[in-house]
């Protein structure tokens, strides 16, 4: 009788211990409904909306001005036929929008790839080579990333000023490589120091020096956060205004300074400043998805080990 009842005691604590787990909770209940379709369709709605200036934008970028002044961009559903292409015929047309593009682009693309290449550089270094006072230095690098751009606008306009590069498109790539740069050390030299040892070591027993075991072994394995390291420099100069507003000639102004322009002198010229703006929000939008598989990658490395 005691043997059986010593038996049972564990079973009858197992049952007990199932059913206990058996019944979810208030909190876990909510998060299972929480994502079904109420929910789901929720979110839809919101994702909608959060693009509806998008897509009125688009919209207003290619119907005719008078269209635009007369009526709100919805009623192009219930008449489609003042959709044109004018508009962007008008904006290539443009001496002032398309040079401000081209300025765009030749500020963008030096200041990312300078940050990329150096930053991919100094990350290695802070890595993986030894040299007298690497973790002060780090933490330096990590210290500027908290100095805002507004604390050095006027020290670096008068520094440029003495150089003679004030008002140029090199002292505005200058500006946003150096301001880049904590980030770019700072993001590299993590994801860089994950690298396992062994197998740089291995590199090196292979006769390796620092150069080409730079480039042939970090470079493709820090692949996917470089892809996010010039995702986020390109869309930040790209879309900055303030120091190109500051800094950049004004002759030849990025687009972000080009469309504000516009806006000042005329007012009334949106046949040019729709197409021109939402040429200038797509551009980022086709390089983030054309890189967002690597961007993706980057921003989950190290998330699982």
């Amino acid at each position: 009788m005691t043997a059986s009842t010593s038996t049972d005691a564990p079973v009858l604590a197992t049952t007990a211990t199932a059913e206990k787990r058996g019944k979810p909770s208030l909190a876990s209940r909510l998060a299972a409904r929480a994502g079904g379709g109420v929910t789901q369709v929720f979110l839809i709605l919101v994702a909608l909306f959060w693009l509806m200036p998008t897509l009125g934008l688009l919209i207003s970028s290619l119907r005719d001005s008078t269209d635009i002044a007369t009526s709100g961009w919805w009623e192009v559903f219930t008449a489609p036929a003042q959709l044109t292409t004018g508009n962007y015929s008008e904006l290539l047309s443009n001496d002032a929008i398309t040079g401000s593009l081209w300025t765009t682009v030749l500020i963008t693309v030096p200041s990312t790839v300078l940050v990329v290449v150096i930053g991919s550089l100094a990350g290695y270094a802070f890595a993986w080579l030894d040299f007298p006072g690497r973790d002060w230095w780090f933490l330096l690098v990590v210290g500027l990333l908290v100095v805002p751009v507004q604390v050095a606008l006027i020290p670096v306009a008068k520094l440029f000023g003495t150089l003679g590069i004030f008002e140029t498109t090199t002292g505005v790539v200058t500006f946003h490589t150096a301001f880049g740069l904590p980030f770019a050390v700072f993001l590299l030299r993590n994801f860089f120091a994950e690298i396992p040892r062994e197998l740089l070591e291995a590199a090196r027993l292979d006769g390796a020096g620092e150069v080409r075991l730079f480039t042939r072994v970090v470079m493709p394995l820090g692949g996917p956060a470089i892809a996010s390291l010039g995702i986020f420099q390109f869309l930040w100069v790209w879309n900055d205004m303030l120091v190109a507003l500051i800094f950049a000639d004004d002759g030849a102004p990025p687009i972000t300074v080009a469309l504000q322009q516009q806006v000042r002198q005329f007012g009334n010229n949106i046949d040019v400043l729709a197409p021109g703006a939402f040429v200038s929000m797509v551009i980022p939008l086709v390089v983030f998805f054309a890189f967002q598989r690597q961007f993706v990658s980057g921003v989950m490395a190290g998330a699982v080990k």
